[in-house]
């Protein structure tokens, strides 16, 4: 039976159109898609992104745990600070990508994909050095986001602006939002300027209203799922299961950097130390008409070289793009490719990535 977030009954009454999204029931639109990915780029927009997974560590060596356990080096995090990373398993195949939150030296908080929760608690679980604590504390938590251009004067009407965390991938413990308390971060998956706030389940639809209300001269609107997919498109940011999963390696779809191979251990090292990466992820711009969805095969000539991973139409480029993982040899930008599309071949072109940056 798939899961309500704490804001559910918000949405209803929003009038969001309710889907399935890897087990939770979310709106995937209110105003409709375009409309709600043009406020995020142009002004403020705000998603319930309760759904996601949150795991608290805990232990005398959890920074050296947690940077054994993932590719990335954060040997020297210091509290406030937030670290991206996939995490790997024994064959170097991506298990999740996460964000790493340091509490404090003995504690650090990580945020994981929803459809991944469960699996990534039981295989952290299976991980755990002597002496670290690991807890799921998902339930307990709402997580809400404010993004765009607006979202900082929108936020900072309704509390103590001066503590709001000022750099991309930091954040502020504790703070007050309209009388809810709260840890905010300046992330987020659009693109855009935004805030991530992490407030007791309890209080989600307080956080949400008082947001609302603060950002109506901003023109903030509701969002969902939808724009939300298509911000981060743009924006050209990987998702699990669609740009990467537990056969990928991190250098297979361009996340390589990543991936530290000069640290001195981590889950999965030894293996892709015996890997010969032939691939590499790519921007790919339509020339003929059409959209290229996922699993789409591409071509250069009739060679089959590459899959669409993620493709739609992006709105803020008013064109149809894709990114895809292609043989290396295709992947210099200009390169004239073809996608096959319901047995049409469409022409591409390899463009940069990002599509689309502030």
């Amino acid at each position: 039976m798939a899961k309500k977030t704490p804001l559910y009954d918000l949405h209803v009454s929003l009038g969001g159109k309710i889907v399935d999204f890897a087990g939770w029931l979310l709106p995937v639109q209110y105003a409709g898609i375009l409309e709600e990915h043009k406020a995020v780029r142009e002004r403020v927009g705000l998603f319930d992104v309760s759904h996601m997974g949150e795991f608290i560590l805990k232990g005398e060596n959890v920074i050296s745990f947690v940077n054994w356990l993932v590719c990335n080096n954060i040997e020297k995090i210091q509290p406030g600070k937030i670290r991206y990373s996939p995490l790997l398993n024994e064959e170097g195949g991506i298990v999740d990508d996460l964000l790493i939150y340091d509490i404090s030296d003995q504690e650090m908080m990580l945020v994981v994909n929803a459809a991944n929760r469960d699996k990534d608690f039981v295989w952290i679980k299976s991980h755990l050095w002597d002496g670290i604590e690991l807890e799921d504390i998902s339930d307990r938590l709402a997580q809400i986001a404010i993004q765009g251009p607006m979202a900082e004067k929108t936020i900072s009407k309704i509390c103590d602006a001066s503590k709001l965390p000022v750099k991309y991938y930091t954040f502020t413990q504790q703070m007050d939002i309209a009388g809810v308390g709260a840890l905010v971060s300046r992330t987020g998956y659009t693109g855009e300027d935004g805030f991530e706030c992490y407030v007791p389940a309890q209080d989600g639809i307080k956080l949400y209203e008082e947001l609302l209300k603060a950002g109506r001269e901003e023109g903030i609107e509701p969002c969902g799922l939808g724009c939300r997919d298509t911000l981060r498109l743009e924006a050209s940011m990987p998702l699990y299961g669609h740009e990467m999963n537990d056969l990928t390696a991190p250098q297979d779809t361009s996340l390589g950097r990543y991936c530290r191979m000069d640290k001195e251990d981590f889950v999965g090292k030894k293996a892709l130390e015996q890997r010969v990466f032939i691939t590499e992820r790519i921007g790919l711009k339509l020339i003929d008409r059409g959209i290229a969805r996922e699993l789409s095969d591409v071509y250069s000539g009739d060679d089959r070289i590459g899959v669409v991973t993620s493709g739609t139409y992006l709105p803020t480029l008013n064109g149809a793009y894709a990114m895809a993982i292609v043989k290396q040899e295709y992947a210099s930008i200009g390169t004239k490719l073809s996608i096959d599309v319901r047995g049409k071949k469409l022409a591409a072109e390899a463009v940069p990535l990002p599509f689309y940056h502030k």
